[in-house]
C-alpha cells in the first residue's frame, strides 16, 4: 500500500541556517530531515537552466524525494484578454518542461480570478485555455488545478472539480488552508469535514484521485476578501488544524504527498505532520 509523503513548498528557513546554498542541495537535505517530497517553486517565473533542473532532478531519484512544480503565480485561465490566456499556456509549457528535467509527475496551476465577469464564465474561460494548453503539450505530467483562497479567485472545490473533469490529465490540488480562508474559517473542524473533501472529489472524479491527492497544507491568515497571509503551525486563531485530516488519512488508509506553505517553516512543520499521521495511525490503525 501506497504511504502519504509530506514535504516542504521550496526551501525553508532552517535549509539556509544550515549552510545550505543551492536548491541542488535540497533533495538530500529534505531526505535527511525525514521528509520525501518537495514542490520546487517557480512563482515567478520559470528561471534556471536545464542542467540545473536535471541535476535537481538526479538528486531527488538518488535520494527518492517525490518531486511537483509550482508554476508562475501569473497564469491566468480565465483571464478575458485573449493574449494573457496565450501567455499562460507557454508558461504551463516552460514548467511542463522543467518539471520533466526535475522528475515531477505534476505541476500546481493557480486557476485565475473572477471578478470583471461572472463565475460562470471565468469557469468556461479556463476550460478553454487548459484544453487548449492539453492539447499543445504532449506530456505524463499532470497538470494540477489548485483550490484558491480570496474569494474573488476562481478555484472553489467545486469549481476546481468541474474544470477537472474535462481530462483525465488534471487532477484537483487541494490547498486546505485555502479553503479554510475562503470561507473565513471554520471550515475543518472536524475528521469529517476533511472527509468530505476526499468522498467529494472520489465520487466526481473517481477514487484514485482522491486517494493519492495531491495537497498543499498552512494555516493562513484570513479577512473578509479571504486569503491574507501565510502563518506556520504555531497559529492557534486561524487554523485550519491538522490532526483531523490525520485521522483521516490514517483511517481510511489514503496515501496523499502534503506539501507545507508554511512561512518560513515549511519543512518544520511538513514534519510535524508526517508524525501526527503516524500517530494516528498506531493509535486508530494498531494491527494494520
Amino acid at each position: 500500500m501506497a504511504e502519504p509523503k509530506f514535504g516542504p513548498a521550496g526551501n525553508s528557513l532552517s535549509f539556509y541556517a544550515a549552510g545550505m546554498k543551492s536548491t541542488k542541495q535540497a533533495p538530500r537535505w529534505v531526505k535527511e530531515f525525514g521528509l520525501d517530497a518537495y514542490e520546487y517553486q517557480c512563482g515567478s517565473g520559470v528561471i534556471g537552466s536545464d542542467a540545473n533542473f536535471m541535476a535537481v532532478g538526479e538528486e531527488a531519484r538518488r535520494y527518492g524525494i517525490a518531486m511537483s512544480l509550482h508554476t508562475p503565480y501569473f497564469i491566468s485561465l480565465s483571464g478575458t484578454d485573449p493574449e494573457k490566456r496565450l501567455k499562460s499556456i507557454e508558461y504551463i509549457r516552460k514548467s511542463v518542461h522543467a518539471a520533466e528535467l526535475l522528475g515531477a509527475d505534476i505541476i500546481v496551476i493557480h486557476t485565475g480570478s473572477a471578478t470583471k465577469i461572472s463565475r460562470e464564465e471565468a469557469v468556461a474561460l479556463a476550460k478553454d485555455t487548459i484544453s487548449r494548453a492539453l492539447d499543445e503539450i504532449d506530456t505524463q505530467v499532470i497538470f494540477g488545478l489548485e483550490t484558491m483562497g480570496k474569494v474573488n479567485q476562481l478555484g472553489t472545490l467545486d469549481e476546481v472539480i468541474e474544470i477537472c473533469g474535462i481530462s483525465k490529465r488534471l487532477s484537483p490540488v487541494v490547498d486546505f488552508g485555502h479553503l479554510n480562508a475562503r470561507d473565513r474559517g471554520g471550515v475543518f473542524v472536524t475528521p469529517d469535514d476533511y472527509r468530505r473533501v476526499f468522498d467529494r472529489i472520489g465520487s466526481a472524479l473517481g477514487s484514485g484521485k482522491a486517494e493519492r491527492l495531491h495537497c498543499h497544507f498552512s494555516k493562513i491568515e484570513y479577512t473578509a476578501g479571504g486569503e491574507k497571509r501565510h502563518l506556520t503551525f504555531a497559529d492557534r486563531v486561524y487554523g485550519p488544524e491538522f490532526e483531523p485530516l490525520a485521522e483521516v488519512i490514517a483511517a481510511d488508509s489514503l496515501s496523499p504527498r502534503i506539501i507545507c506553505e508554511s512561512d518560513g517553516t515549511m519543512a518544520e512543520d511538513a514534519l510535524t505532520m508526517k508524525r501526527l499521521t503516524e500517530e494516528a495511525a498506531s493509535r486508530l490503525c494498531p494491527d494494520r
